[in-house]
């Protein structure tokens, strides 16, 4: 059925639609045009933007669903109707299994050639001052090849794939060297954008000549924090360093409570690296699986996990350390059975609680945690569950800087101490809130916990901990 060109006069806010165009220069080949408006209200004078699909990553999510889509167009600030071309994928719901950079992705000689195309596709609205200039955006990452290693589906995150991919750091046009190292990642099709896990993997076989993506198997390094977030995260612990250096010396292990499990990058980074006994909240079983399989989440006696909605677990959670119904969890929701606490706990109460929970709405871009999440009554029941000196350290990704103070606020109303640290990528900010004041009652340097701290995360993070 032929498409009325009189459909794309006017913008209507989330209106998706897709079709195929004859390939200027290829006469038995299509392109699969895709056109997004913004969910936005339109601006008196919208901007329209174009953007090539990078050659072999057409069945990607990225390019491929509307949310990926979306994402794109809110990343670009200020476009009302973002247009994607590319070669049509083979099939929409086969993932490729190797994907590499293309070797040229110049695509000057098709940006002419579908000049009419793209001004026949923009809004009436948009001419009113002649004839608009329709800027041609570049979709650039730092991966060079990538390999689909499973694609599944999760009761509660939906479709999800872990992948393996090779990446370059630095940049020889800065004059740095540019390195190269494997990372696995885990994405949602809901926001295919949005890195949920990152984990740096290294060869099984570190004699053979051919390292590479599909040629070696890989195995998780659990012993570094590569997601940009997660070592500022663990950073936030130094403003509790003498509690739980003192904790140790009277022989309790440490305990943090991981709200959003992921991959469990976090979890084991706790366990493996700084001895606390972590429990982690994670809503998805299937990705728990996945956790397991392919990211190294070990579950142990010092890793235990809670299946369940994070909100309902840390109230279950705060009604126990008040000392009301201490019996455990059901078996449908603490994994394979265990309970969390019983008589025998010393202190049922936790040093820190990190929360890495991102919104499931793709329609208002990425941001965490969720406006849930934050409720005043859900920040009094995680109080409950922090020790008197505990640290509550949020992931928060804010659409606006209202949304960040009015954030900032509603914690001043329910904890002590505010701080934050800024990731400096233009999105994340680490905030954390303490219970009681922070103070130092032992020396730097006798500070056993404090000194396993910065041998293993970035003194940077510590030394960019800012009171607000």
């Amino acid at each position: 059925m032929a498409m009325d060109p009189a459909t794309f006069e006017t913008l209507t806010p989330s209106r998706f639609i897709t079709f195929t165009f004859p390939h200027p220069s290829r006469p038995t080949s299509l392109l699969r045009v895709a056109v997004l408006d913004s969910p936005l209200q339109p601006p008196d004078s919208p901007q329209v933007a174009a953007m090539f699909v990078p050659e072999h990553r057409e069945p990607d999510w990225i390019f491929s669903t509307e949310s990926g889509h979306l994402q794109l167009l809110l990343s670009s600030p200020g476009v009302s109707r973002l247009i994607l071309i590319g070669n049509p994928p083979i099939n929409d719901h086969c993932l490729p299994t190797i994907c590499g950079r293309p070797i040229n992705n110049n695509t000057r000689g098709l940006e002419v050639s579908l000049k009419p195309l793209l001004l026949a596709l923009s809004p009436k609205s948009s001419f009113e001052n002649g004839i608009p200039e329709i800027p041609i955006l570049r979709y650039e990452d730092n991966v060079v090849c990538s390999v689909v290693l499973e694609h599944c589906v999760g009761s509660f995150a939906g479709e999800m794939l872990v992948e393996d991919v090779e990446i370059e750091s630095g940049s020889s046009e800065m004059g740095e060297c540019v390195k190269r190292e494997f990372r696995r990642r885990l994405r949602f099709k809901r926001m295919p954008n949005l890195l949920q896990t990152e984990i740096r993997v290294v060869p099984e076989d570190f004699g053979s000549g051919h390292v590479g993506i599909g040629k070696v198997e890989f195995r998780p390094d659990i012993e570094v924090l590569v997601h940009p977030y997660l070592a500022p995260m663990v950073a936030s612990l130094s403003l509790i360093s003498c509690s739980i250096d003192e904790r140790i010396q009277s022989r309790f292990r440490p305990k943090a409570l991981c709200i959003g499990v992921g991959g469990g990058a976090l979890l084991a980074f706790l366990k493996s690296q700084l001895g606390f006994e972590v429990v982690g909240v994670e809503a998805d079983e299937e990705v728990l699986r996945v956790a397991r399989q392919f990211f190294g989440l070990d579950g142990n006696d010092s890793i235990r996990v809670i299946v369940g909605d994070a909100i309902n677990v840390i109230e279950k959670l705060a009604d126990r350390a008040n000392g009301h119904n201490l019996c455990c969890f059901g078996a449908n929701e603490a994994e394979n059975g265990n309970c969390l606490y019983d008589g025998n706990d010393v202190n049922n109460k936790f040093d820190a609680i990190m929360v890495d929970l991102d919104s499931s709405d793709a329609a208002s871009g990425t941001s965490a945690p969720p406006l849930e999440f934050v409720k005043k009554h859900v920040l009094l029941a995680a109080k409950l569950v922090l020790c008197d000196f505990g640290i509550l350290a949020v992931n928060v990704i804010s659409p606006n800087r209202s949304s960040y103070e009015k954030l900032i606020q509603d914690f001043r109303e329910v904890f002590h101490d505010l701080y934050e640290i800024d990731i400096g990528n233009g999105e994340n900010f680490v905030l954390v809130a303490t219970m009681s004041p922070t103070m130092s009652s032992i020396s730097d340097c006798d500070n056993s916990f404090l000194i396993r701290l910065r041998l293993v995360v970035s003194g940077v993070h510590m030394d960019s901990l800012r009171k607000i």
